[in-house]
């Protein structure tokens, strides 16, 4: 009997020891790209850094960081950052789940239209940016021309403060309400017909259905959506360099094409990696408490 038990353990632990053979491959990939550029940095961090060959020179501790962390700058590029994740996500999720479920709906043409939803993706962000700030040209843009039209003056999108950050907003919007429209498209389409067939029956209106059943069942997709649209925003550059080059001022200068700045043209690089390990530890600890709430909010609609 104890022979008995000991063969199958042996063939779990081989095909376990398989297991890992295969990922191992990745596993080595993964670190490789990933772990030992996050290494690096924070090496540099600590460091300072040889300009003649751009390795790390001598160890200067806790220095960078103070520096970083007593710099005035970096706290209001936090803040342009903070301001433009405010408003683009909830923008985002709110167009992108009540696109996909009115494309999700019956009616003729809807696959076209699906189709269509996935060109601002597959554009470029600088080309993106581009394309953006000549059509918010306020002298010849095609925005000015249908405000000319309406009898509206034309708005100088990237002299103003304000305006510029709403077109940073609009550009970033645009390309990736798409994104969120294909995994709320993908969410609804996965929804169990049975629930809704019986809210059918029992006589619920499209009103009552929308927010008693489609919602809560949604809420594990919303949560996900969230989370992943947050990652892609925080590190959002090209957009705003291509655009307004984190003008006018300061207005649209978010903490990502701050780090470059400070970096490629101050020549910061050890300060800069200080900054990104800061950026780093913000966003997972904030990554950790969104999918914490998630994980409270889906319980919530068990």
């Amino acid at each position: 009997m104890t022979i008995g038990m000991k063969r199958p353990t042996r063939a779990r632990l081989a095909d376990t020891a398989g297991r890992w053979g295969f990922l191992t491959p990745a596993f080595l990939i993964l670190a490789a790209v990933l772990a030992y550029p996050i290494l690096y940095t924070i090496e540099i961090s600590f460091s300072e850094i040889d300009i003649a060959t751009f390795m790390p020179g001598e160890f200067v501790g806790w220095d960078n960081y103070e520096t970083v962390l007593t710099d005035e700058r970096f706290w209001y590029a936090l803040r342009v950052t903070l301001i433009y994740l405010v408003f683009a996500l909830p923008l985002q999720l709110l167009l992108g789940f009540v696109i996909a479920w009115l494309v999700n709906a019956e009616w003729r043409g809807r696959g076209v239209v699906r189709a269509l939803f996935i060109i601002p993706m597959v554009v470029a962000p600088v080309v993106a940016g581009g394309i953006w700030k000549m059509m918010l040209d306020p002298l010849w843009g095609l925005t000015t021309y249908l405000l000319g039209l309406v009898g509206l003056p034309a708005l100088d999108w990237f002299g103003d403060p304000v305006l510029a950050m709403g077109a940073i907003v609009l550009i970033d919007t645009w390309r990736w309400t798409p994104f969120v429209v294909l995994i709320a498209t993908a969410g609804l389409l996965s929804l169990p017909r049975d629930v809704f067939e019986a809210a059918e029956i029992d006589g619920a209106n499209w009103w009552t259905t929308l927010w008693r059943i489609t919602i809560p069942l949604l809420v594990p997709v919303i949560a996900a959506t969230f989370v992943v649209r947050w990652l892609g925003a925080v590190k959002m550059f090209d957009i705003a360099l291509a655009a307004t080059a984190g003008g006018p001022g300061r207005a649209t200068n978010v903490i990502n094409l701050f780090i470059y700045q400070e970096a490629f043209r101050g020549m910061k690089f050890a300060e800069s990696a200080a900054m990104c390990v800061v950026v780093l530890v913000i966003t997972t600890l904030l990554t950790g408490l969104f999918l914490r709430g998630s994980r409270v909010l889906e319980a919530r609609f068990q």
